[in-house]
């Protein structure tokens, strides 16, 4: 049996992570401050969060929410929610939802800035045919393989396909057949024409459009090419008139097609007779957190394997488990607040989140009092009838909040098995025979008994109390080192309590050769 949950009696901790609270200086925000400061953009910020709705929001995605949605807020800019569903196959509406569900949870709100990459297909594709027509992109009939093959390598360059000189009519032909669904998936693709020798690999003729004839969640059978990333991307920023991308790491390299991209979409705006936006990318370090991962593709892996209950199972780092862990929003937007923004990836220790929650429920969080493993208290000099009520306080003293409750105290008690030892260990200062110690709130007792059953087991401990150090102090003034907590057996409340341990065994699961399955835990 066990009693009524609690949280920690005592002060929230000392902090890991070295700081009292968040530093709002980091190289995102020096850049940002000096745009503003040189009238960049007109001075505006407009930021923007773009997930794509194949999943569930993570605690590395908070990073970006948080720092997206704070800096437009620090700034009196905005921040918009796009969703980039650019991927047929694998998105889906109740993705969508969840993600809404989880930046308001998270304490953001993005007002009338919606978005969705799936509202721009049509410009998108007015735009690719603009590159055709200024010579910038061509349709490509190689196979996915052979184009490999033909960009070459880091250290050789890459060679022209035989369809890289494709008329312009040729290219808009068969755009449009591929546009129509005339031709199979994989059959061609639409690629920039940029430069096969660039030692960025990703500069040498990047691919805009596939085929891919799957229903999509929004927009049905209507399209069956769809743009990718570095196409889609950029041309979303500028139509939406973005001003800083922020970006994790690993899209560094990404932003010279991006720069492409946007360059060719401003001489697209002017052919138009419109004044283009001049959005910029910048990177920042990824949110990697000790014991965890957070790739999609293996989450995924977990919840299909059964290895955990689903996508809230409390172990899991997204912030559907997180929740129904019990880590609450105020706390994951202070522990990346405190982690600042860095520009090389590292992992953090996970005891940083622990104690960012720890510090966030410290000054919320109303303390009583609880026995996980229950063993049995006698105090033989105590009244059998008498029950008294004792005043505990609901908050620790470094609370600034007021209120107590009155706690039942009787002849039969339970502690916690491990809160008494026949045979302490050095440093071991609570419950043992012959030893003093403190019932928090109630008097000092001393051990004198134990009572085991038939397999030697302790089942129950004998103790006397002093009546006059009620409140837990002595009047001669001697000195007691252990407390320890308890509760009525008379008037105990049975609960449940999940105590969740880490998902996996060591701090970095992707780490070495192996099945990141093997470590957990």
């Amino acid at each position: 049996m066990t009693t009524r949950t609690s949280s920690h009696t005592g002060s929230a901790g000392s902090d890991p992570g070295g700081a009292a609270g968040a530093s709002r200086t980091d190289f995102i925000r020096a850049i940002v401050a000096e745009d503003r400061a040189s009238r960049k953009q007109d001075g505006r910020v407009v930021t923007r969060f773009p997930p794509e709705p194949n999943g569930y929001l993570h605690i590395g995605h908070a990073k970006s929410i948080v720092l997206n949605f704070g800096i437009a807020a620090e700034t009196g800019g905005v921040c918009h929610l796009r969703f980039d569903d650019t991927n047929p196959e694998t998105e889906d509406l109740r993705y969508v939802k969840s993600i809404q569900e989880d930046i308001r949870w998270l304490g953001f709100d993005w007002g009338e800035h919606l978005y969705f990459a799936s509202d721009y297909f049509g410009l998108m594709y007015s735009f690719a045919e603009y590159l055709i027509r200024e010579g910038n992109a061509y349709v490509e009939s190689l196979s996915g393989e052979e184009i490999r093959e033909h960009r070459g390598t880091v250290t050789e360059p890459g060679r022209e396909s035989p369809f890289r000189n494709r008329s312009v009519e040729e290219n808009l032909d068969l755009f449009r057949r591929m546009r129509e669904g005339e031709f199979p998936d994989g059959a061609h693709v639409l690629r920039a024409k940029i430069e096969l020798s660039s030692p960025n690999m990703l500069l040498r003729d990047p691919v805009l459009y596939r085929i891919r004839h799957a229903n999509h969640y929004r927009t049905g059978d209507t399209w069956c090419i769809y743009p990718l990333y570095d196409f889609a991307h950029p041309l979303e920023d500028a139509v939406e008139r973005v001003t800083h991308s922020l970006c994790t790491l690993e899209f560094d390299n990404n932003r010279a097609v991006y720069d492409w991209v946007v360059e060719r979409w401003q001489g697209f705006v002017r052919s138009r007779g419109e004044t283009p936006a001049h959005p910029r990318q910048y990177e920042f370090a990824r949110g990697n957190l000790d014991y965890t991962v957070v790739s999609k593709r293996k989450l995924l892996e977990l919840v299909k394997g059964g290895f955990v209950s689903g996508w809230d199972d409390p172990r899991m780092p997204t912030l559907a488990g997180l929740r129904r862990r019990g880590v609450t929003p105020g706390a994951i937007r202070s522990f990346w607040e405190r982690m600042g923004v860095a520009k090389f990836n590292s992992r953090v220790d996970i005891g940083k989140l622990e104690y960012a929650t720890r510090d966030n429920l410290n000054p919320q969080v109303p303390r009583v009092l609880c026995v996980l493993k229950p063993l049995r208290l006698v105090i033989t000099n105590y009244p059998e009838e008498k029950v008294e009520e004792l005043d505990a306080p609901y908050y620790p003293h470094d609370v600034p909040k007021e209120g107590s409750r009155a706690l039942p105290f009787s002849r039969a008690l339970y502690i916690d098995r491990d809160d008494f030892r026949l045979d302490p260990p050095k440093g071991y200062f609570r419950l043992a025979p012959g030893r003093e110690v403190r019932l928090r709130y109630a008097y000092l007792i001393t051990c004198t008994d134990v009572v085991r059953d038939e397999a030697g087991e302790i089942v129950e401990v004998h103790c006397t109390y002093d009546p006059a150090t009620r409140g837990g102090t002595a009047p001669d003034g001697r000195t007691v080192r252990g407390t320890i907590h308890w509760v009525s057996a008379e008037h105990a409340l049975p609960c449940t309590v999940r105590l969740y341990d880490r998902l996996f065994s060591v701090p970095n699961p992707d780490e070495g050769e192996e099945d990141f399955k093997t470590h957990l835990n």
